[in-house]
């Protein structure tokens, strides 16, 4: 698997608190030089962010992001804010202290109501593996798949832990034909980017493949 193919699979990621818009401009810059699936950043940059790509590049932002907690009411109306601004993709986090109250339909109505303030854009369920147990995972694979949204993603970085290679595994044993996959936090080199999208993953959120295929244009250039 050549890099162009790796890299038309990331969402190069731009998440911290910190990030300033020249960051974020530089983060759409390299993204349409890399040709990545999107660029995913927090929801106060997407308007200038999608005014500055045009339909060059797809635009993703996050809600109820990191920690999953606010209202139902709150993320969707934080979905709408989003698309309005020009988002093309949504990536949500589950309230995981439902999922520990086994809180199984409330979790479930509330991707819908999420994907239903998405309407055709792409909308992406994180259900931040770190926090689950086995079976916790398997049965957000079944509520994924039954809520409407089209990917379960691992993990938000945020959490102390990221994807795994078993987690991903679990995830392409379980969820629906239709739902696909996104790997997300500690993806480090093109190794680990290869065998996640072997073991099932058409996503990878990361901002370090970008970083490798620059560092090998140097490289290149200078020899």
């Amino acid at each position: 698997m050549d890099i162009g193919e790796i890299l038309s699979k990331v969402d190069h990621t731009l998440l911290a608190q910190g990030a300033t818009w020249e960051q974020i401009r530089g983060l759409c810059d390299e993204g349409m030089r890399y040709r990545v699936a999107s660029v995913c950043i927090p929801a106060s940059f997407v308007r200038a962010a999608k005014a500055y790509v045009g339909e060059r590049l797809a635009i993703c932002t996050v809600i109820g992001f990191p920690n999953g907690y606010s209202t139902t009411a709150a993320k969707v109306f934080e979905t709408a804010d989003a698309l309005k601004n020009g988002a093309d993709e949504i990536d949500m986090v589950i309230n995981i202290g439902w999922v520990k109250d086994r809180r199984w339909d409330d979790v479930l109505a509330e991707i819908r109501a999420v994907k239903a303030a998405c309407g055709e854009k792409i909308l992406k369920v994180i259900v931040e593996t770190c926090l689950l147990t086995d079976e916790e995972k398997v049965r957000m694979c079944q509520i994924v798949s039954a809520s409407g949204a089209d990917y379960i993603k691992t993990s938000t970085g945020f959490a102390g832990g990221g994807a795994t290679r078993e987690d991903v595994a679990l995830f392409a044993a379980n969820v629906a034909p239709h739902v696909k996959i996104k790997a997300a936090g500690g993806i480090g080199s093109l190794e680990d980017a290869e065998a996640f999208l072997r073991l099932g993953a058409s996503r990878l959120g990361t901002s370090r493949i970008v970083k490798l295929a620059k560092n090998a244009e140097t490289d290149k250039s200078v020899c």
